[in-house]
């Protein structure tokens, strides 16, 4: 899986996002979805490839980063993640939506478009 490191411009992949540029990240991108994940977490390597393919559709509309939470704590304990993978949506810094667990590429999609 390709992660970038730096908060481009126009990510056509998820960005991996940290506890260091979290809120850098939230400033620049006016719609971002961040994926809250763990490595040793079945259900969240079923929805990779959906957050990988949804970044590169949408890119240049939404941005998409990836946090493990197992590296990352302050973050997600500052959004109440209590289970993963936990997709928190993003407008202008507010948080808008969030999904829970596995769902069809189509929900992500109808969430994020219509926050």
């Amino acid at each position: 899986m390709a992660e970038n490191k730096e908060l481009t411009d126009n990510p056509g992949s998820p960005l991996h996002i940290t506890d260091g540029n979290f809120e850098e990240a939230l400033k620049k991108y006016s719609l971002f979805v961040v994926d809250f994940w763990a490595a040793w977490c079945g259900p969240c390597r079923m929805i990779a490839p959906t957050v990988e393919k949804l970044a590169e559709k949408h890119q240049g509309k939404v941005v998409f980063g990836k946090m493990n939470v197992d590296e990352n704590e302050s973050t997600p304990a500052k959004f109440n993640i209590m289970s993963i993978p936990t997709l928190i949506i993003f407008r202008d810094g507010k948080e808008v939506d969030k999904i829970v667990g596995v769902v069809p590429e189509k929900t992500i999609e109808e969430k994020i478009l219509g926050s």
